[in-house]
Formats: C-alpha cells, sequence, structure tokens
C-alpha cells in the first residue's frame, strides 16, 4: 500500500508497508552510506523519475533548493577541533567547513577576513612609504635640494618595511599550514 499526505509546505510524504527484514536491510544499508532511511528512499525515488524521463525538472529544481545545505556527521573529538578551528579564525563552525569545502574543491589557500584586512592595511602602509620614499628620490634625480628624511630615518623606514615583509610572510606561511594539516598524531590525518 502506497499512502500520500500533504503536509504544510506543499511538499507531500510518500510512505509504504514492506517485511521487517526489507525494513532493518534497508536501514543498514542507509547507516552504511550515511543518510536516514528517509533520505536513502527520496534518493531512490528521485534516481527512478530521473532514469524514467518522468518529473525530471522537479527533481532538479528540488536539488538545487536541498543540495545548498548539506548535514555531516562528525566524531566528537573532529567537533570539538573543528570549533576550535573555526573560532581561531573568527568564524562560526558551518562557515569555517564552507569555506574549507569551497578552498578544497577549488584548490584555494583561503585568507579569513581579519587576517586579509591586516594583509590591505599592511600593503597600503608599504605603498604609502613607497610614494614618500619615490618622490625623495626624483626630487633628488631633478637635482632639487631634498630636506628629507636623514640617514637614519631611513634606516628606520628600512626595518619597518622589513619588519612588515616578515610578519607578511609569517602570516602567510601560517595560513597555508593551518590548511593544510590537521591536529591528528603524528602519522594520521
Amino acid at each position: 500500500m502506497v499512502q500520500m499526505s500533504l503536509t504544510m509546505s506543499d511538499n507531500t510524504q510518500l510512505k509504504t508497508w514492506v517485511a521487517r527484514d526489507t525494513k532493518e536491510r534497508f536501514a543498514a544499508v542507509a547507516r552504511h552510506q550515511g543518510l536516514s532511511d528517509s533520505a536513502l528512499l527520496k534518493r531512490l525515488v528521485d534516481l527512478m523519475l530521473h532514469t524514467a524521463g518522468g518529473g525530471e525538472t522537479a527533481v532538479v529544481a528540488d536539488r538545487a533548493g536541498r543540495d545548498s545545505r548539506l548535514t555531516v556527521r562528525l566524531h566528537l573529538t573532529d567537533q570539538v577541533l573543528l570549533r576550535e578551528r573555526a573560532a581561531a579564525r573568527g568564524m562560526r563552525a558551518a562557515t569555517y567547513v564552507s569555506v574549507l569545502t569551497r578552498a578544497h574543491l577549488r584548490a584555494l589557500a583561503p585568507l579569513p577576513q581579519e587576517e586579509l584586512l591586516a594583509l590591505k592595511r599592511t600593503v597600503a602602509e608599504l605603498a604609502s612609504i613607497g610614494r614618500n620614499l619615490n618622490q625623495i628620490a626624483h626630487a633628488a634625480n631633478r637635482g632639487e635640494r631634498v630636506i628629507g628624511p636623514k640617514q637614519e630615518d631611513l634606516r628606520a623606514m628600512l626595518k619597518i618595511c622589513q619588519g612588515l615583509r616578515d610578519h607578511v610572510k609569517t602570516l602567510l606561511s601560517a595560513n597555508l599550514k593551518s590548511w593544510e594539516q590537521g591536529y591528528g598524531e603524528p602519522g594520521t590525518k
């Protein structure tokens, strides 16, 4: 017997009766695939409709909305690590997983927003210093009397530039390393 009932969201529910052994085997297959019984049943119905050629546009439209969300089961210790990593980057866990997944799929090494803003500020500061030094150099090349930074000032600017460079290199290195390695014991993934 197949029964369909209307829910409040204009979706319908599909039910059927099967032997207890069939239900238990079906549930085992669903668990093995990391799905609920109903999620596996929905996949099978969608697959059948898709291969039969009927209702193909409805299946595609339904998948577009539902596939934008993903439910993942994590081991308890992995959940803790996920929250720690997300918090360290000032992100919610779901946002962190989304960014991480996109980075993996597109071979990116993402920078969290705060790190990106720090890099942008650093680049702006370096650009400002560069413009000032460039103006001094142009004036000196034109034979103008340059009243500007003394040798000690230039050494200080050079030290600042080197410090900024080293800071950016460290930041980028730490970011890349954090996306490449986990918190697991050595030799584990």
